[in-house]
């Protein structure tokens, strides 16, 4: 077996398992596949931890990880595929962020294990035995590397930056006794 071969051959196997356990994860949350919420128990989810808008937040979260992981296990527009399933997993991150790192603590591990292996398939590309090596990488372009990735850390970052924003506002009404959502501007800002 030649080393081409075998990194093709890792490719494929890191792709397929990282996007079997991503596409699983975007299941349990669009669909309540595999013990998951659906939709609905994933908005309520995503307004509890501060996303706004709440069922938006889980549809994207949703899609990122399910479409995301269900590209990349195929090999097809892998960029964006790693891409976004990074983007999701960062609000993830953002989350169990104050758990601290490991796993066993609630912490950030798993979330930004996921996340970095997708961004890096992103970037390394599909390898050989894809969906993208098959269509002549019709799909897995430089310029889709560069937008991909831009796009999702914008994106990323205005969603964890908004619901931070929303947490200290929250919080900040709690110490002063305000009622929730009556902000200088009246209610609902």
């Amino acid at each position: 077996m030649t080393t081409l071969n075998r990194r093709d051959l890792g490719l494929l196997a890191l792709r397929v398992g990282t996007g079997a356990v991503l596409a699983a994860h975007g299941a349990q949350k669009l669909f309540g596949w595999f013990g998951g919420g659906g939709i609905e128990g994933t908005t309520k989810n995503m307004e509890a931890m501060g996303f706004s808008p709440a069922r938006e937040s889980a549809l994207a979260a949703g899609l990122g990880e399910a479409g995301g992981g269900a590209l990349l296990a195929l090999g097809l527009a892998t960029p964006a595929a790693g891409a976004a399933a990074a983007g999701a997993m960062a609000g993830a991150v953002a989350v169990h962020a104050p758990a601290g790192f490991f796993a066993m603590k609630g912490g950030y591990e798993y979330p930004a294990f996921l996340g970095f292996t997708a961004a890096a398939i992103g970037l390394a590309g599909a390898g050989r035995y894809s969906l993208d090596h098959a269509t002549g990488h019709a799909v897995d372009r430089p310029w889709v590397v560069a937008t991909a990735f831009l796009g999702t850390a914008l994106g990323a970052a205005c969603v964890v930056g908004r619901r931070s924003a929303a947490l200290a506002r929250a919080a900040s009404e709690e110490n002063s006794g305000a009622e929730p959502g009556a902000g200088a501007d009246g209610p609902g800002e």
